[in-house]
């Protein structure tokens, strides 16, 4: 691990004690939709700081949260196999050829556990004399105090920070500042896991890229995406937009109208039209696919249609993906080819239906061989992977590609210029002035 490249303010865990302690490590193992392992990529990104761990003598509590089962109206807390970390805990032991405890607290019908009781003693004496490998708590976001303010988010974070000696933070991928992320660090000897080290480090190759710098930014919601896209447009020598972010952009700049993209995200994209008339930074992809059904591939209700076309005050149909030979154009393919850092947070199409766009966006990139690549995670990742499993697999083994396992992670800490202002981050630096570790 290249620690020069690192804020020396980071605790880090290769220079913690382990021997002999109880230690608590926040993962993002968030993989699990409807009780089913997608990619476990996420999850295999950790054993190294699971290992280290172990090699040390220290002994593992994991924990992670699972999807979202509070209900954002009511605050109900909903517990069940859906946003378990049950598969999680039985592809580790497949895995690692060991064992884990998931301990079982009491659940209340509203506000999910609401205390980790003292029966979790039991699984700690266990794992303090290797009967078994490890503890894997249930899915932090169960819990009441996780998300919560005030005294029942304190005493979380004070109870689980009883139940170790260190706190490891190997989350890259979960900047909210929650009780297990940012609050447990206040009352511990806390350190930065090597996953997150490694984040880390590629991000600071976004962050200062080698020119020409390409990014590729899609997303299902131009308003939330307006902060980063700012600032990576001071960055990017060129930007390629998708999805309705680009549909919205398409609207502000040409005056047409796009079903499924509101006259909120038109408005938002105006300035950055206007941003752009001077600068000349966005390459636009001329071909796209419009349908007259969101339903899925119909048959004589999509078409390929060509911006070239456009005339003010049109009304179009659902654009749900890039025409493939966008990227063979001239400038696209010129843009794509010269660039020495390419970023990618972007899904071109609505998949499953339409994703030629996204699986020639990845072929493209790939056919640099001059550039380092970067992509961000959750579903850019997993529609990567879904559609071109053979590029996928050889990518995990290039030193060109670079996954990040928390592309809102990327996005925000780009927001911000630096990835040392996130609240989970900020808090293992501020325990080292504390703990003087």
């Amino acid at each position: 691990m290249n620690r020069h490249l690192i804020d020396s303010r980071l605790p880090l865990i290769q220079d913690a004690d382990l021997a002999g302690k109880v230690v608590l490590v926040r993962v993002d193992h968030n993989v699990v939709k409807k009780g089913t392992i997608h990619d476990p990529y996420r999850i295999d990104a950790t054993l190294g700081t699971l290992y280290h761990i172990v090699e040390r003598g220290g002994r593992p509590i994991l924990m992670t949260h699972v999807g979202r089962p509070r209900d954002k109206k009511t605050g109900r807390i909903k517990v069940d196999k859906g946003t378990s970390v049950q598969p999680i805990v039985e592809y580790l032991e497949r895995k690692l050829y060991t064992s884990f405890a998931v301990p079982a607290f009491p659940v209340d019908s509203e506000l999910g556990i609401r205390e980790i009781d003292t029966s979790i003693n039991w699984h700690i004496r266990d794992l303090e004399e290797h009967r078994i490998g490890g503890i894997y708590m249930p899915n932090t976001r169960w819990f009441a105090g996780e998300a919560g303010e005030g005294e029942g988010r304190e005493r979380m974070a004070r109870q689980l920070a009883g139940l170790a000696d260190v706190f490891v933070n190997d989350a890259f991928g979960s900047w909210q500042p929650e009780a297990s992320t940012y609050d447990v660090a206040q009352h511990l000897p806390s350190y930065a896991g090597f996953l997150m080290q490694k984040e880390l480090i590629n991000l600071k190759h976004v962050l200062e890229p080698q020119e020409p710098f390409v990014a590729v930014v899609a997303g299902a919601k131009y308003d939330t995406k307006i902060g980063p896209l700012n600032e990576i447009y001071k960055k990017v020598d060129h930007l390629i937009l998708g999805g309705v972010i680009y549909n919205a952009f398409l609207c502000a700049k040409y005056g047409i109208k796009v079903q499924g993209v509101s006259d909120v995200d038109v408005q938002a994209a105006r300035d950055l039209v206007e941003q752009d008339k001077n600068a000349g930074k966005i390459v636009e992809l001329p071909f796209l696919v419009e349908s007259d059904t969101i339903e899925g591939r119909v048959e004589g209700k999509y078409r390929t249609v060509s911006i070239g076309d456009f005339k003010p005050g049109q009304e179009r149909g659902y654009f749900l993906d890039i025409a493939p030979q966008s990227f063979d154009t001239p400038q696209v393919a010129k843009a794509i080819g010269e660039a020495k850092t390419i970023f990618v947070n972007a899904v071109m199409g609505l998949t499953p239906h339409f994703f030629e766009g996204s699986q020639k966006l990845d072929n493209t990139i790939d056919s640099n061989t001059n550039a380092q690549k970067f992509y961000g995670g959750g579903d850019t990742l997993q529609e990567f992977k879904n559609l071109s499993p053979g590029l996928y697999l050889a990518a995990m083994d290039s030193a060109q590609y670079y996954f990040f396992t928390g592309g809102g992670t990327v996005l925000k800490a780009i927001e911000e210029g630096s990835p040392y202002g996130l609240d989970p981050v900020k808090a293992l630096m501020e325990n080292k002035e504390r703990f003087g570790k």
